[in-house]
């Protein structure tokens, strides 16, 4: 059975648990820059270039990515967030996209493989793929609406050389996580679908939106059911949210979006909001009850944790999931939906 048949049967079956947060977990470790740089030859400050540890301090994300897989992960994520040659050149590291990426990918694989070994139930990789920082959608010129940094084609091709090694490395899905700009994401979902088509294999999509505001939209003002008929398209394995808020803030943005979605939800939330300093302060067992609220309404097949969780956390998620019932995946009628900054749905 291929890895889109067994993960849908199963979060069908029962909610799925995804992994937590890896800022926060590197932190942890209090890394000089000489840890993230090792024995590269680097022009620039490597410092909180987290990408960078997959190649040289293997052995700190190898023991990030087991911990979530101990405390109850099903599915983990590659170390790959800002694994782009645009988020890259922020330290002079472009020549290195390609290996990251599938060195990033064969140790999570790895790690999920050896914790499959142990127990004999199926672990699965996904390949994070970020949002960059760079838009298509708007202007970083406030005095000329027009202008963008970079066009359709050139992120395309950014976004494949991303794919194409992930791929290469082993991942099962490709999640483009944290978006907010839906023309980026739909930009990462061609290039997703050509790598996948080019490497003979079935990739699934797994998308990822993030809110900016309550009233639910992300950057590129899109509100959650507007982004889903901007990228129903794409057939994506998993629509979902992440990161933007705590699970209480997020619910009943996640609510509006179970609604209308007909696939598989997965959603990740932060650990409440950060303090005065950054920080989060949700404890592991509040994110867990506030969680539960969600498996109460049904709205969710996948679940785990964002910014400022941690092993704790997905340990506590995983607690609470346990014998709950996921959601059920609703029927979509015919109907013609179109996408501005608000959905347009004109039933058959």
């Amino acid at each position: 059975m291929n890895a889109r048949q067994e993960f849908t049967e199963r979060a069908l079956k029962q909610i799925m648990v995804f992994d937590g947060g890896y800022g926060t977990a590197i932190q942890a470790y209090k890394l000089s820059e000489a840890d993230y740089r090792g024995t590269l030859d680097l022009p620039m400050d490597q410092k909180g270039n987290n990408d960078l540890l997959s190649l040289t301090r293997p052995d700190v994300i190898g023991a990030i990515h087991s911990a979530y897989l101990e405390a109850g992960a099903d599915l983990i994520e590659t170390n790959t967030f800002s694994g782009t040659k645009i988020s890259m050149a922020d330290y002079g590291c472009e020549h290195l996209v390609r290996e990251l990426n599938v060195e990033s990918a064969k140790l999570a694989r790895k790690c999920a493989d050896a914790a499959e070994a142990k127990d004999g139930k199926r672990r699965f990789v996904a390949g994070s793929i970020g949002p960059t920082n760079k838009t298509l959608s708007l202007s970083p010129d406030v005095n000329d609406p027009g202008y963008r940094e970079i066009d359709f084609d050139y992120l395309k091709d950014v976004y494949r050389e991303q794919c194409d090694a992930l791929i290469d490395g082993g991942v099962d899905f490709l999640l483009i996580e944290t978006i907010f700009d839906t023309l980026n994401a739909k930009c990462a979902a061609m290039a997703a679908a050509e790598s996948a088509a080019a490497s003979g294999r079935d990739v699934p999509l797994m998308i990822s939106m993030t809110i900016t505001d309550m009233a639910g939209r992300n950057l590129s003002g899109h509100t959650v059911e507007a982004f889903w008929a901007a990228i129903r398209h794409t057939k994506p394995l998993t629509m979902g949210l992440n990161c933007s808020f705590g699970a209480d803030l997020l619910r009943p943005h996640l609510a509006a979006l179970a609604k209308q979605a007909d696939t598989l939800i997965m959603a990740y939330p932060n650990a409440g909001l950060p303090n005065d300093l950054g920080e989060y302060d949700e404890l592991p067992q509040q994110t867990a009850q506030l969680i539960e609220a969600w498996l109460d309404d049904g709205l969710v097949n996948v679940v785990g944790g964002c910014c400022g969780t941690t092993p704790a956390h997905i340990a506590a998620i995983a607690g609470a999931v346990k014998g709950r019932p996921p959601r059920t995946i609703p029927k979509a009628g015919v109907a013609t939906r179109l996408a501005g900054l608000e959905p347009f749905i004109m039933a058959a």
